[in-house]
């Protein structure tokens, strides 16, 4: 079985743990988000990529989901002692690495989808990892300043880290991607894929992201697999994050059944919502989606592994 799953960082890469117990012998391509990638102090940094890469080469940092297990922080601290910003990205010495590696090949003349198959061959995720563009496409998200009523355009990694979302986002913005290609082998997993899934991620900055490039919405949905989803909310909030905060800038409800209805009947073929909201499943099903309500909360690879299942019987079943 050939899956795709379009994935940002922690919910799609605990998704991915979950999916590959269910189906252990699936070739699974995943199309990473890098509308989250930022250079700080020099390097190329994908923190997207990287969370898929280290949950399923077994490094990742369990509690946090993101960043690396027996992590140190003494480069941190010693470029804070210089001075040097920015302090509230916590890069640790062993995450490092791999962004010294990544900004040298990168320097060398490399793709980003031939850096990420060589950071790869070190943790052998079991998926073939590729990012959606090797163009440069960076999410920006436009505010207005808490106390000084200034209104700016920043980073996201700086409105999701610094600030934790606590102003409201007026527009999200994936800077680069109307520019941007699809990465080499994008477009072919998506026209031979069996399945094609988009994860409990965020569905503006991570799947949203990776759908503006040109060419993968409309690969997506041409593709003659069932394309299924899997709901980031759950009653009324995201499962992890501040999802409600993006969605609310595209003019999207936090719910379950506004998400379905936000990627459409042009893209989705079958919608999970969690057992709590079993209410959406009429109104999905009305809009011409075929929906189920299953437990979604990825508390354990077994819990995360049945909602996998769940999924690919949902394929099946809209076909």
């Amino acid at each position: 079985m050939r899956i795709v799953v379009l994935a940002g960082g922690i919910g799609g890469a605990r998704f991915l743990s979950g999916l590959k117990s269910a189906v252990p012998d699936a070739d699974i391509t995943v199309i990473g988000n890098t509308g989250d990638d930022i250079h700080l102090f020099g390097l190329k940094v994908c923190p997207d990529l990287d969370t898929v890469m280290y949950t399923l080469g077994g490094g990742i940092n369990e509690d946090q989901g993101w960043g690396r297990t027996d992590e140190s922080f003494t480069v941190k601290e010693e470029l804070a002692a210089y001075g040097v910003g920015p302090t509230w990205f916590g890069l640790g010495d062993r995450d490092f690495a791999t962004h010294i590696v990544r900004t040298q090949m990168l320097g060398a003349g490399y793709p980003l989808s031939a850096v990420t198959e060589a950071l790869c061959d070190r943790w052998q995720p079991g998926v073939r990892l590729l990012p959606m563009s090797d163009d440069r496409v960076e999410t920006h998200v436009a505010i207005t300043e808490a106390g000084t009523g200034e209104r700016r355009v920043i980073h996201f990694q700086e409105y999701w880290v610094r600030l934790r979302a606590s102003v409201a986002a007026e527009a999200v913005v994936p800077v680069g991607a109307e520019q941007a290609k699809p990465a080499p082998g994008v477009l072919e997993a998506i026209a031979a894929a069996d399945v094609i899934i988009f994860p409990p991620s965020n569905p503006v900055v991570s799947v949203g992201t990776i759908l503006a490039v040109p060419g993968i919405r409309e690969a997506v949905a041409s593709a003659a697999a069932p394309v299924v989803g899997l709901s980031p909310i759950v009653g009324g909030a995201p499962v992890r994050g501040m999802a409600d905060k993006v969605l609310a800038a595209v003019g999207v409800e936090s719910t379950a059944a506004a998400v379905a209805l936000h990627y459409g009947t042009g893209l989705l073929d079958g919608w999970l919502v969690d057992t709590s909201d079993a209410d959406a499943v009429a109104e999905v099903e009305a809009a011409g989606i075929t929906c189920r309500a299953v437990p979604l909360m990825m508390t354990d690879v077994e819990a995360t592994a049945e909602m996998a299942r769940a999924a690919l019987e949902l394929a099946e079943a809209s076909r």
